[in-house]
């Protein structure tokens, strides 16, 4: 068994391969390393620009409110597979909020609850809603950002919830 480390939120998996997306944050194959290898952003303190700062901070108050969505949505699902889909969001979209609190080094806010549908195909579209402007704002932050830790954040995240919508358009 060996131990691979995600370089974006800087959690360990265990196994014998690298596994293809990090199973806390979401983050592509290229973004973990062998133990050894290993230099998650989150542990490099960095002074953070006004325009980064202001970014991280749009996306914390977003990944929590995305994590409170989709326990809700998890909450009513018609089935096991979707609730656990949307429970398994939930906890990614949590993990992006600690990992951009590990970033701005402050701790995690209480979490709100937020209001869904009874209904899965309006849950799902408001999932592609919601993710599909993240993977658009996210983009545009990589962009702004100056610092690299931070650019390779939002380039991680950018992807991964471009991956969510795929996954979601899957059920619609």
């Amino acid at each position: 068994m060996k131990t691979y480390i995600c370089q974006i939120c800087g959690d360990a998996y265990l196994g014998e391969d690298r596994p293809s997306e990090c199973p806390f944050c979401g983050a592509q194959s290229h973004f973990i390393k062998g133990g050894a290898e290993a230099r998650p952003i989150v542990n490099d303190k960095i002074e953070l620009s006004e325009i980064s700062q202001k970014n991280l901070e749009e996306t914390l108050y977003l990944e929590m409110k995305a994590n409170a969505i989709y326990l809700c949505m998890a909450g009513k699902a018609d089935n096991y597979e979707r609730k656990a889909m949307y429970k398994r969001l939930a906890k990614v979209e949590l993990e992006h909020a600690n990992v951009v609190c590990k970033l701005m080094g402050i701790s995690l806010p209480p979490a709100d609850t937020e209001l869904c549908s009874d209904d899965d195909i309006e849950n799902f579209q408001k999932t592609i809603e919601l993710e599909e402007h993240a993977t658009n704002l996210y983009a545009q932050f990589a962009k702004d950002a100056t610092e690299q830790n931070i650019k390779i954040f939002f380039t991680a995240l950018t992807r991964v919830e471009g991956d969510h919508t795929k996954l979601i358009k899957n059920y619609l």
